[in-house]
């Protein structure tokens, strides 16, 4: 059976390319019916905190995805110190007992020159057993075969075919000298365990695999399929990175944003995936039917953040605002009313779930971001004397002057205490008015709406004024005549 797993280390907050790597893992885990698994890759003492760990479930909680099953990699340490003695009983690995390589941060390559300690790898089983039995520490170091010129090779979904040679691979260590598990072995250990068919993950673990390799070859184990996803890049190209660029890489900025968690899901699937038909417009559904790691580019995929911006919404990716937009405008009006009313009730506006259903007809279109409802519909929310300041200007009519807006929004005061606030009705008596002024229609409309919303940009008028009331109408033009 198919089985992926999502392994964060809870080093900090939840990247957006950790939670692309999530995505990816379960869309893949639905389009085939197998299981996803989230797994929490804890034994870096070190640097692993509570306030990370709360910060990954929270963001993985926001995407709304969910996961099948749910481990520690700390409670399973049992089963990694099993699998490396079974490596080490098998001869394809040694005990180091040298000060100076006892972590596993040691780098190969054709300028490196540690490959391995001869002192250390020829050392007799039985003066090691001694040494050990004395109570010196050492680090547990896979035996990279060197007798012969030999490859450790796979096949990764996305590069293709890859190959490097065993003298170009360190003896890594499986365990510390403190007895913990190295990255290498808890990772593959529990991969083993939990019979993980398929590992999705970042291209720079690509390096990584071919250490990988041979531990699930010294455990017996037949190694998964492999896929590495393209890194996300800044625009500059660099790496995306939480000290360098701080929270525009975290999910919880997204959600704190305004973003749907659909539409964030969405964004990301498109930064080095994209379906046969090019769509980018894509529910989840349609995301779990068309995805395939055929489809991953090899390309890393830029964000196009711009920071420092000029306003909090220019930080973000135009894609990415576009996108929310667009499946904001696809949700019901009950569904995004009830979106948007957390968003209000959060700023301090207590406003009833009813009127919240009423404004978010007319603000729909108008936004990007959740909590763009509080720029969008803040002349509804806001106490008819709490209106922001506006220029006594934006009251005259377009080719009028101040005496025009003065007659119309008397005539208004006098005509709709008589009206009943429902839309054909106050279109009627609105227009009726402008008629009997010897106005446009547009000249009765625009000092109304600036008097009712201190703005000229405004949903439609006759809408806005049933939500708006007739109570707080009145109130508002009174105001606008105080000015005039």
């Amino acid at each position: 059976m198919l089985r992926v797993r999502f392994a964060p280390s809870p080093t900090g907050f939840l990247h957006v390319g950790s939670a692309r790597t999530f995505i990816f893992n379960w869309l893949y885990a639905r389009r085939n019916r197998g299981t996803m698994v989230l797994r929490l890759d804890d034994t870096d003492v070190e640097r692993n905190t509570d306030a990370s760990v709360n910060s990954i479930f929270e963001g993985l909680r926001w995407l709304d995805l969910g996961w099948d099953e749910e481990y520690k990699q700390s409670e399973r340490l049992a089963l990694h110190r099993h699998i490396a003695d079974a490596i080490f009983q098998k001869g394809l690995a040694y005990r180091d007992f040298t000060p100076a390589h006892t972590g596993d941060t040691e780098k190969s390559g054709a300028n490196q020159t540690w490959l391995f300690n001869p002192g250390m790898r020829e050392l007799p089983r039985a003066e090691s057993d001694r040494r050990a039995a004395a109570g010196e520490t050492f680090a547990l170091r896979f035996r990279v075969p060197r007798d012969t010129a030999e490859t450790v090779s796979f096949h990764d979904a996305v590069y293709g075919d890859q190959l490097k040679s065993t003298a170009d691979i360190e003896d890594f260590a499986l365990l510390r000298s403190d007895g913990m598990p190295t990255y290498h072995l808890a990772s593959c250990a529990d991969d083993i365990d939990l019979r993980i068919s398929h590992i999705i993950r970042g291209q720079d673990h690509l390096s990584n695999t071919y250490k990988h390799v041979l531990i699930f070859q010294g455990a017996g184990a037949h190694p998964p399929q492999f896929a590495h996803l393209p890194l996300l890049v800044a625009p500059d190209g660099s790496k995306l990175s939480k000290r360098r660029h701080g929270p525009v890489v975290s999910v919880t900025t997204y959600r704190d944003a305004g973003f749907l968690p659909e539409a964030f899901i969405n964004f990301l699937c498109l930064l080095g995936w994209s379906p046969k038909d090019n769509r980018e417009n894509l529910t989840r559904q349609e995301l779990i039917e068309a995805f395939s790691l055929e489809g991953i580019n090899r390309a890393n995929a830029v964000i196009n953040f711009k920071e420092p911006a000029a306003t909090p919404d220019e930080t973000f990716d135009p894609k990415a605002l576009w996108l929310n937009a667009e499946h904001i405008r696809a949700l019901t009006v009950d569904h995004l009313s009830a979106r948007l009313l957390p968003v209000v009730h959060a700023a301090g506006f207590p406003i009833t779930a009813d009127k919240m259903h009423a404004i978010t007809p007319l603000i729909r279109e108008r936004i990007k971001l959740l909590r763009d409802v509080l720029t969008a519909a803040d002349f509804f929310l806001l106490a008819d004397n709490q209106l922001p300041p506006y220029d006594p200007a934006e009251l005259i009519p377009q080719k009028g002057d101040a005496a025009m807006a003065l007659k119309v929004l008397t005539r208004a005061r006098e005509v709709l205490p008589h009206t009943e606030f429902k839309h054909d009705p106050l279109d009627q008596t609105l227009r009726n008015a402008s008629q009997e002024l010897g106005v446009k229609a547009g000249q009765m409309f625009q000092p109304i709406r600036v008097a009712v919303c201190g703005r000229k940009n405004a949903p439609p008028l006759f809408e806005t004024l049933e939500v708006l009331g007739r109570e707080s109408t009145l109130a508002r033009i009174d105001q606008a005549l105080g000015k005039l």
